[in-house]
């Protein structure tokens, strides 16, 4: 099967979450839904196994590009992408606020319109470099891609339930259709446009960090209840696959 309709197919896979992650009734739960966790599991696998491991090979490239001393271009890389975790904090940060002003003023559980659609562009941007980078990824053995679209499969689900329960009725009216159109655009854009590998390194770090910050605001919270098994369930099955990939590559 071509990889051009493969990785079309997944992209296609990340847009059915966006629609229909509402229709996951079960998910609905308090204390936090046991899939959710195992979900986050995955996803802190994903950071620790892949993105960090990917981040120093990105390092490199930037410095062979930019003829920087190694370490020099490590930090600029590592300083992207503590850009993108500072900027999806700051907007989730911006949400809470919103959310709690709008509580105290109007009883409304609900953030400002304004402030969510900022969050959805800020999110379809992401989106939009993570189906992008479906094409462009450093790892570009069939094995790594299928680990970086179970992973991600995971956490749009973590992160779109998230973002849903911030306000259902924009999200479902238009929000998730924005961020459908967003993914479908980044495989695209991908097919159709050769970004130099400095660029793909930078785009890489800034994803990294804003994956970084939804992983950990998704599941670490202590009000949020999560359960420790299936998040250790997560964690431990996704670290298996990676270690089974690489023995596989390494013999």
């Amino acid at each position: 099967m071509p990889m051009t309709l493969i990785t079309g197919l997944m992209a296609l896979a990340f847009c059915t979450v966006h629609l229909f992650v509402g229709k996951l009734r079960f998910l609905e739960r308090t204390p936090r839904s046991k899939w959710l966790s195992f979900a986050g599991g995955v996803a802190v696998g994903y950071v620790f196994l892949h993105i960090l491991p990917e981040l120093g090979a990105h390092a490199t490239t930037f410095g062979r590009e930019t003829q920087l001393a190694a370490v020099i271009a490590e930090s600029w890389v590592y300083t992207l992408s503590l850009a993108g975790l500072v900027l999806f904090y700051g907007l989730e940060r911006a949400l809470a606020v919103s959310r709690d002003e709008r509580m105290t003023n109007e009883g409304r559980d609900r953030p400002h319109r304004g402030i969510f659609w900022v969050h959805i562009g800020a999110s379809g941007l992401l989106m939009l470099m993570i189906a992008y980078l479906l094409n462009h990824r450093e790892d570009s053995g069939t094995a790594g891609l299928v680990l970086y679209f179970a992973a991600m499969m995971l956490h749009f689900v973590t992160a779109d339930f998230g973002t849903r329960s911030d306000h259902p009725e924009l999200y479902d009216r238009r929000g998730r259709w924005i961020l459908a159109v967003a993914t479908l655009g980044g495989w695209a854009l991908g097919l159709l446009v050769d970004l130099p590998e400095i660029v793909i390194a930078c785009l890489f770090a800034f994803v990294a960090g804003g994956i970084v910050l939804l992983v950990l605001k998704e599941e670490l919270p202590e009000e949020r209840k999560s359960y420790f098994l299936p998040f250790l369930g997560g964690v431990a099955l996704y670290a298996v696959l990676v270690l089974g990939e690489i023995h596989l590559v390494v013999t």
